[in-house]
């Protein structure tokens, strides 16, 4: 089920600029940071926290909220999320979920922004939005959050909340703090987030005829609070849960349920009765043929052993 949401076709350029590049990877080569500090357990809580944190910035806030109006909040904790997810340092908040807008509109087709069987893995996972291109986005694209000042500002500075993080990091547990909770969480926490661009296409189980590649991962779900459940994403885009049943582990909606019952946030979507139902059909219909497989495979088996001993 493609989101009703409305779109421009994007430009799509397979190369990106010497210079990003550059700049990029030594953004990324902070980790290495990590040979300055002894280990701790401590530090490595740190950088767990802090991940988790960010994580959920981006999954629950720029992806499920800012994207697809999974749920509803009041004004003020909605520039608590934003904050939150740019933390992240995936870029602005109405870039970011603009983009991703597109990005389900054309999902796997010459017009998608990161599609890797279009553009391949490494394009896919991170190289896409170091363009010059994507620099920029249509307002048409997000009317219902470029209407707040407060969120186009925090858009148009979205290096604040990092540097600002940053910098608290420091000021309560000094350069280990830093390297752990910053640099080594940073790099960790991009690229798992950008593994549902790449991986989550190309590695999983397929449950929904979503009409693109987009694939079931459960340890991509465990790696993203919940965001692996990507076949499930792409067939009913609009729900604030992405593991459609209690047994697919979805952290982020856990904490949102848990926001919920105290008012801080509200209305959250779920896929309705009938796209479960499909679900579930479409789950046994897999079995029933994974075990006749199996039933076909023993009798071939224990045919082939009732040949031998005949001729024998």
């Amino acid at each position: 089920m493609n989101s009703a949401f409305p779109s421009v076709e994007p430009v799509v350029k397979e190369r990106a600029p010497l210079l990003f590049l550059i700049l990029f990877f030594l953004v990324q080569a902070t980790v290495l940071t990590v040979f300055t500090v002894p280990f701790s357990w401590t530090l490595v809580l740190v950088a767990v926290g802090s991940y988790f944190l960010r994580m959920f910035g981006i999954t629950a806030a720029y992806h499920r909220y800012f994207s697809h109006a999974s749920f509803k909040t009041s004004r003020v904790f909605q520039f608590v999320l934003a904050w939150i997810g740019s933390m992240a340092m995936q870029k602005g908040v109405l870039w970011w979920a603009a983009h991703h807008r597109n990005h389900h509109k054309y999902s796997d087709t010459e017009k998608d922004i990161h599609s890797p069987s279009r553009k391949g893995f490494w394009y896919s996972h991170m190289f896409w939005f170091l363009r010059d291109d994507y620099n920029d986005y249509e307002a048409k694209l997000i009317p219902d959050f470029y209407k707040y000042p407060e969120l186009r500002w925090l858009d148009r500075n979205h290096w604040i909340p990092p540097l600002t993080y940053a910098i608290l990091l420091y000021a309560v547990g000094g350069w280990g703090w830093l390297v752990y909770g910053y640099a080594v969480s940073t790099f960790i926490l991009g690229h798992a987030t950008w593994t549902i661009n790449s991986l989550s296409h190309v590695y999983g189980s397929v449950r929904f005829d979503s009409r693109d590649t987009s694939k079931n991962n459960v340890w991509l779900a465990l790696l993203t609070m919940g965001e692996g459940w990507h076949n499930n994403h792409h067939y009913y885009c609009s729900s604030a849960n992405q593991g459609f049943y209690w047994y697919e582990i979805d952290m982020s909606y856990y904490i949102l349920k848990i926001l919920s019952l105290f008012g801080i946030v509200w209305d959250l979507k779920k896929p309705p009765q009938k796209v479960l139902t499909e679900g579930l059909s479409r789950d046994l219909a897999k079995k029933q043929e994974r075990n006749e497989v199996r039933k076909n495979r023993y009798e071939v088996k224990t045919k082939k052993k009732v040949e031998v001993l005949s001729a024998s």
